[in-house]
């Protein structure tokens, strides 16, 4: 899995970005040599931060959704729209953040301040969830948060795991209401159609569905010849118990922290997922807050991410240099991947008892 970076900002030296958002959002390239206690106030316009509720008809999910399945050892399986689709349905999708069109016209994983990477389901998700399998990690009873979150997986598999509530957050409305929502739904008409045996038994490690197919005569979907699994069918779900667990936000960091923290009480998240979130050094300010107000006190932060971006500054030792300077969170490291791009997972926790 590629990245692809597309900045398109006009030639400016007043200001060196915004603090808009859950992934680049916006901004000069910054330098690796550049100070990551970086406070400049955001130059454009932030993304205000919306709830966005369930469908109240949840039968919505398209009859002609095409669904892939991530699965892992032990976990259960994951299932997500194809990305494919989302390309090849464009122009009949509702589109008014304009990202299926910049992101075609242009190309690009990434267009700053308009598209944040929310469609994709980047490699370091992948590490986390093969973690989350080693460790054999449960969330029964756990306030969930999957920052930055595009299709959600991380936060299905807590909600899988019995999770008291997950929230979910990503910088487009469009990713949560046509990703995120439906991906939610589809995961819980799936577990409702599965068989026992499936739900037991891994398909091969970090394998989509299709791919598994290929190697087996007969799987939950009876597919044959590697062929596409059908598309899914719409059924209600009105009455499903996983559905009021869920919450689901858009907008940038900075709004959506102002939103959630109007809460009374404001939520604390016992888990907070990121992955892929730390690619700009002049955003670590606004995420570090985010995590600071919203982590209960005795919470943990699974932080996934690569050694270092590429053309836009950021990466993980960057990004424990800031957090070690506001002296708020201890950094241990819980896998390191050496192979290619190296990729880390970390976890952060308060040094010391928080309160309330």
């Amino acid at each position: 899995m590629s990245f692809c970076f597309n900045f398109d900002v006009p030639a400016q030296t007043t200001h060196t970005g915004n603090i808009d958002g859950n992934y680049s959002q916006g901004g000069e390239k910054d330098s690796a040599a550049q100070s990551t206690d970086d406070t400049t106030k955001p130059a454009e316009p932030v993304k205000e931060a919306k709830k966005h509720l369930p469908p109240s008809d949840l039968q919505f999910l398209p009859v002609d959704a095409v669904f892939e399945t991530v699965s892992i050892g032990t976990l259960p399986p994951l299932h997500f729209l194809n990305e494919t689709v989302f390309e090849k349905t464009a122009s009949e999708r509702e589109d008014w953040e304009r990202i299926f069109s910049l992101s075609a016209e242009q190309k690009s994983d990434l267009i700053s301040g308009v598209y944040e990477g929310g469609l994709k389901v980047w490699e370091c998700t992948y590490d986390l969830l093969e973690l989350i399998e080693k460790q054999e990690a449960t969330f029964g009873g756990k306030a969930v948060l999957d920052l930055g979150c595009g299709a959600g997986l991380l936060g299905i598999l807590a909600l899988k795991r019995r999770a008291r509530q997950v929230h979910f957050q990503d910088y487009n409305s469009t990713v949560i209401e046509q990703l995120t929502v439906p991906n939610v739904i589809l995961n819980c008409q799936t577990d409702d159609e599965a068989d026992s045996k499936n739900d037991k038994e891994g398909r091969g490690k970090g394998k989509t569905e299709k791919e598994a197919d290929c190697e087996m005569t007969k799987d939950r979907e009876e597919l044959t010849d590697c062929s596409p699994p059908p598309k899914k069918r719409a059924v209600d779900l009105s009455q499903h118990p996983l559905l009021p667990k869920c919450c689901f936000f858009s907008g940038d960091w900075s709004t959506f922290l102002a939103l959630v923290l109007q809460t009374d009480p404001p939520p604390k998240y016992d888990i907070i997922f990121t992955s892929e979130t730390i690619y700009n050094t002049a955003y670590y300010s606004v995420l570090h807050e985010t995590l600071h107000k919203l982590l209960a006190p005795d919470g943990l932060v699974y932080l996934a991410t690569k050694s270092h971006y590429f053309g836009v500054g950021g990466g993980l030792h960057l990004f424990k240099n800031f957090v070690e300077q506001k002296g708020i969170f201890s950094v241990d490291h819980l896998w390191d991947g050496e192979e290619g791009l190296q990729r880390h997972i970390v976890a952060l926790r308060f040094k010391t008892a928080k309160g309330s």
